[in-house]
């Protein structure tokens, strides 16, 4: 029967167990029982699986809490460690623990200088429960600990010695080497250097400073230093040495003369410094020496250029004040001193006729004269430029020293000096200066010297003059004033008074003179002679006098409208600075056109000091001034050197009558023929002769005002006639009676036209015209 056909009903279990009953019961209990024992096993297995991964769990929570009370151990005993790497550490060496290698543990943390017996000690405990494979790790953890620190001293012993060995080793050769290196340089250097001891002997020295010294080791070996000591050592010098020696100072610098031993002089830059022991006590003193003596020399002839003249070899103005100022610097305030401030007469005519060459050896000559007698007396002279010398007497007992000084400058020069065959007389003005040196400054000894000098210019030169103290304060209070009067001038400070010139024969104002005023803030009203003559010299007087020229002639052109033919003729003063200017014509002419002023109301009054020749540049401005009607006159005629001069080639119209020839009349009759008087009468005949105004200043009586109409002046003015004063004052006499009418009846009579200052009856008949003469 296949698989395919069907079984018979019955068959399938039926059949069989009735035959075989019994073993079909065997088998089921025997597959019972099978069944029951694999049961069994699957129970034990599932029973041991379940305790194992207890057991591990336990074992891996105690691994975990070793690892972590590990780490604290190792950070809390820890190196300087990053804290990572104490954290790496503490990870590999718990693992070498745990896998039964503490050994190599202690080793690692020796070598990572976790030396510390703390560690040690809690290693210890914690290792007694350690969960390692070793059986007693806490021992193997401190035995290999002691070897591994032991071996790691060893080591450190060993290599500090073979460090010490290899540093003594090369400290010996670095300081052969050094002493090599030192005793070649000491030998072949370039700069003398020299050893001593502090106690100044001279140990050593270099074949530099034997030649040096053109000396040989014997000749200095075992001396002094302070056997070198030369005249021109400072005190400084000797005492930084000194303090050298003694320890209170380190080294000092300073330029040095030394004597060679042929006997001449080396110049040397030294350096000493001081050399001490290992306990800082000062043992040797070493001396380096540069020899500068080139280079002395070529500073000493540079300096010498620098504070010396080249024309005479004297000290120049740069060596004076620089001597000057080391007096004052170092000698006492009572100490006295004295100049003598000199300035050559007539040098600059020998400059213009003979040529500068000329003028070069003339002051060559001076200067070794003033030398040959005031050098051996000690005193100093200096040329501080063109033809002026200064004498400075540092050590002076009093006035008579400063005078005899002047006097031997003087002297020196009274003989002519014979250059290219011309024999020179030239002499000299001195201004003498003797103070306590606590009462000025440099500068202002200078400043009032120069000024007593100048006093003596003016007193007409070849003469000493003293410094006066008053006399120079005026002349400091000119120059003040001069340095003011630009600034016065934008300000409207100046401003004009007016003096009458009356007739003398019946006494009608003429004319009047403008006179300048300056009303200083601090100084108050100032007179002419007291800023003019400074403005002449500083060239002031320039924009000045057009100031005073335009406001006097718009006064006068005022009163001309007004008055008419009552209009005065007004007087303007001009200097020798403003008769010489090359724009005075056109200021002249300028300022007429600008006010309308007729040019006959205008007379310019010049002095006799302006000392014009009859070739002279502004003798042609006068003459063109004249041609345009504006008259000239002579201011204080009598009192120059060119009276006559001036009558012959200036185109006057007018004399002023210096008031130094007005004396009062006497009661003797015998005074009326006192010489002043005749003058007076002489030049009254002389201005008629050519035709000429004459007036009288300085009148203040009648009496004088009677004698000079009885001896022919024509004008006259002075305080008896009106004092300077505002126009407004003057137009009240311009419309009243006259001030004073002379003569016994003082009937007010009109004289000829003064305004023209040359009526028909003031020129000779057949006479040249004196606007043109010359």
């Amino acid at each position: 029967m296949t698989a395919d056909q069907p079984r018979p009903a019955g068959a399938t279990g039926a059949g069989n167990e009735a035959p075989g009953g019994a073993r079909s019961g065997a088998g089921a209990a025997a597959r019972l029982g099978g069944r029951d024992r694999a049961e069994s096993r699957e129970n034990g297995a599932e029973a041991a699986e379940a305790q194992a991964p207890a057991e591990a769990r336990d074992a891996a929570q105690a691994l975990e809490a070793f690892q972590g009370r590990w780490a604290a151990l190792l950070s809390r005993n820890g190196t300087t460690l990053h804290p990572a790497k104490v954290e790496e550490l503490s990870a590999r060496t718990a693992a070498m623990i745990c896998d039964g290698r503490p050994g190599a543990a202690a080793a690692a943390l020796v070598g990572a200088h976790f030396t510390d017996p703390d560690l040690l000690v809690g290693a210890v405990e914690l290792l007694r429960f350690a969960p390692s494979q070793e059986a007693d790790p806490a021992g193997a953890f401190a035995a290999a600990w002691a070897f591994a620190l032991r071996e790691r001293t060893l080591r450190q012993q060993e290599a500090i010695r073979t460090a010490a060995d290899v540093a003594r080793q090369e400290a010996e050769q670095a300081l052969h080497a050094s002493e090599a290196r030192f005793r070649a340089l000491f030998e072949h250097a370039a700069v003398g250097i020299g050893v001593g001891s502090v106690e100044g002997e001279i140990l050593a020295v270099n074949r530099s400073l034997l030649e040096m010294f053109g000396a040989s080791m014997e000749d200095l070996r075992g001396r002094q230093v302070t056997d070198l000591v030369h005249p021109e050592d400072t005190p400084e010098i000797w005492q930084a040495y000194e303090d050298l020696i003694a320890g209170r100072r380190e080294s000092f610098q300073c330029d040095k003369p030394y004597y060679r031993q042929d006997g001449e002089v080396v110049w040397t830059h030294l350096t000493c410094s001081l050399i001490r022991d290992e306990d800082g006590t000062p043992r040797y003193q070493v001396a380096m020496l540069e020899d500068i003596t080139d280079r002395y020399r070529l500073q000493e002839r540079l300096h010498h250029q620098a504070t010396h003249d080249p024309l005479t070899g004297l000290p120049n103005r740069a060596a004076f004040f620089e001597r000057l100022e080391r007096l004052f610097a170092t000698a006492a305030p009572s100490a006295h001193f004295g100049l003598c401030y000199i300035d050559l007469d007539r040098f600059k005519i020998v400059n213009d006729s003979l040529g500068h060459t000329t003028g070069d050896q003339l002051l060559v000559e001076v200067a070794g004269r003033l030398g040959a007698v005031l050098a051996p007396l000690g005193h100093l002279v200096a040329r501080l430029g063109g033809d002026e010398f200064v004498v400075l007497l540092e050590d002076c007992d009093g006035e008579h020293d400063a005078v005899a000084a002047a006097r031997a400058v003087l002297g020196a020069l009274r003989e002519p000096i014979l250059i290219d065959g011309h024999q020179l007389a030239i002499g000299a003005s001195v201004g003498v200066l003797e103070r306590a040196v606590g009462t000025i400054t440099p500068g202002a000894a200078v400043r009032a010297a120069d000024l007593t000098l100048y006093r003596a210019k003016e007193a007409g030169g070849a003469r000493w003059t003293l410094y006066d103290a008053r006399t120079n304060a005026e002349a400091v209070s000119r120059y003040t004033v001069s340095v003011r009067m630009p600034l016065a001038l934008d300000r409207g400070e100046f401003f004009l008074e007016y003096q009458p010139l009356c007739a003398l024969d019946d006494g009608t104002m003429a004319a009047v003179e403008a006179l300048v005023r300056w009303r200083h803030p601090l100084l108050g009203v100032l007179r002419p002679d007291e800023f003019v003559p400074a403005a002449e010299e500083t060239g002031l007087i320039l924009p000045l006098g057009r100031w005073i020229l335009r406001q006097a002639c718009a006064q006068a052109a005022d009163w001309q409208r007004r008055f008419g033919d009552r209009a005065p003729q007004v007087n303007v003063n001009i200097t020798a600075r403003q008769a010489r200017s090359k724009t005075l014509v056109s200021d002249v002419g300028r300022i007429l056109a600008d006010t309308g002023l007729d040019p006959g109301l205008l007379q310019l009054e010049i002095t006799e000091g302006t000392a014009l020749g009859p070739r002279d540049e502004p003798l042609r401005v006068l003459n063109a001034l004249v041609d345009k009607g504006v008259t000239l006159a002579v201011d204080d005629f009598g009192t120059g050197w060119s009276n006559l001069a001036y009558l012959r080639d200036l185109p006057l119209s007018g004399l002023k009558l210096s008031s130094s020839f007005i004396i009062d009349p006497s009661p003797d009759p015998a005074a009326d023929e006192e010489i002043g008087w005749r003058i007076v009468g002489g030049l009254a005949s002389l201005s008629r002769s050519l035709g000429l105004t004459l007036t009288a200043e300085g009148v203040e009586t009648a009496e004088i005002a009677e004698r000079l109409r009885t001896m022919g002046c024509d004008w006259g003015q002075g305080w008896y006639f009106g004092r300077p004063s505002s126009a407004a004052t003057l137009e009240t006499l311009m419309l009243g009676s006259p001030p004073h009418a002379a003569g016994p009846e003082r009937a007010p009579m009109r004289g000829p036209d003064r305004r023209t200052a040359q009526g028909p009856d003031r020129r000779p008949p057949g006479g040249p015209d004196r606007r043109h003469a010359g």
